[in-house]
C-alpha cells in the first residue's frame, strides 16, 4: 500500500510541477553526456598527471612481480586446518529445574 500511495503522489507532483516544453529525454541524454564527458577529463587529468617516467618505475615491475607470485598464507590453509578461527562457543545445558 506504501508503494501505491508513493506512486500515486510522486505522479501528481509531476503532473503539477512538469513543465510542458522540456524534452525529459533530451534533458537526460544531455545531462548523462556531459557527466561522462566531466568523467573522462578527470581520469585523463589523472594519467597524465602521473609523474612516473619509465626509468623511475622500472625497478618497481620486478618487485610487483614477486608479489604478485607469492601466495598468502590464509590462501594455502584450509578452514579446518587453519589456528586462526576459534572453535564454535558451546551453549550452556538448561538448568534442572527446566526439565
Amino acid at each position: 500500500m506504501f508503494l501505491v500511495r508513493s506512486a500515486f503522489w510522486l505522479t501528481a507532483a509531476f503532473l503539477v510541477l512538469h513543465q510542458g516544453n522540456v524534452d525529459l529525454g533530451a534533458t537526460a541524454s544531455a545531462v548523462s553526456s556531459q557527466a561522462m564527458a566531466t568523467g573522462q577529463a578527470i581520469v585523463v587529468q589523472q594519467i597524465l598527471k602521473n609523474e612516473c617516467s619509465l626509468t623511475k618505475c622500472a625497478p618497481a615491475a620486478p618487485v610487483l612481480a614477486v608479489a604478485a607470485s607469492t601466495r598468502a598464507p590464509s590462501v594455502d590453509l584450509t578452514m579446518q586446518d587453519s589456528s586462526a578461527i576459534s572453535p564454535a562457543p558451546i551453549p550452556r545445558s538448561r538448568p534442572h529445574w527446566m526439565g
